[in-house]
């Protein structure tokens, strides 16, 4: 294509020849025409130019995805809230935003798990993100009041409970997870709607629209923003920002 505009252009003016808006308008339907049967002769241009339009667009995101995690670096990284495992001195750091009532959330909860158990050096976050209605909420609040009441072995076995669950987490579900890890079930449906819950489920949300995240499971690895789970899993990832490269 790039020889044939050439060709047309050197029939022009000069000043034409830099100056596609000088033409006039027999001209530039000519002009126009010439490149329409180039593009239905050649379509493979077309694939070419999209190809590179969404290399250019994928790399730009990637680019504000960087920027998203450097300027919310605290508030991912040290909220002094969220619940922390794996590897607390681990050299990379996982977040994981999630949804309790999230099917991708529940698929990938042990693989997740297992990666930074077999690693053995990655620093786990969690936060509760509940997007997917009430039972999302329900099930949120649950989790940070176990934390709340019960520490982080607790919220770790409501955790794992939570994201068995099949049925809907009724308030009898809910006492029956709080009582089997050994709480009060009381004192944690009473929590559930304290402000120290909704300010950490607020928190979260807050920072999720700064980042732009609106599903789940997200992860944050190293200053590497995932919109769901990879499909070659997390682990080169990981490696990256082991490398220093993400």
């Amino acid at each position: 294509m790039k020889r044939l505009i050439a060709a047309l252009l050197l029939t022009a003016t000069p000043a034409m020849a830099f100056d596609i808006g000088a033409m006039s308008e027999d001209e530039k339907a000519a002009f126009g025409q010439a490149v329409r049967e180039y593009l239905m002769a050649n379509p493979e241009v077309l694939v070419e130019s999209i190809n590179v339009l969404e290399e250019r667009r994928v790399a730009t995101e990637a680019q504000n995805d960087v920027t998203l995690v450097a300027s919310n670096h605290d508030a991912i990284f040290n909220d002094g809230h969220s619940w922390i495992g794996g590897n607390p001195e681990g050299d990379v750091t996982m977040v994981e935003f999630i949804d309790y009532r999230c099917g991708y959330c529940r698929k990938f909860n042990d693989q997740v798990h297992d990666i930074v158990k077999d690693d053995g050096n990655i620093r786990l976050i969690l936060k509760e993100f509940p997007i997917l209605g009430p039972e999302s909420e329900t099930s949120a609040r649950f989790a940070v009041a176990v934390k709340q009441v019960g520490g982080d072995e607790a919220y770790v076995q409501a955790h794992e409970a939570l994201m068995a669950l099949r049925g809907a987490p009724s308030p009898e579900a809910l006492r029956e997870i709080a009582s089997d890890i050994g709480l009060e079930p009381d004192e944690v449906m009473n929590t559930m709607n304290a402000e120290s819950v909704t300010a950490v489920l607020r928190d979260n949300r807050q920072l999720a629209e700064r980042m732009a995240i609106m599903g789940t499971p997200t992860f944050v690895i190293g200053d590497t923003l995932l919109r769901g789970m990879p499909a070659e899993g997390l682990e080169p990832s990981v490696a990256a920002a082991r490398e220093g490269k993400g």
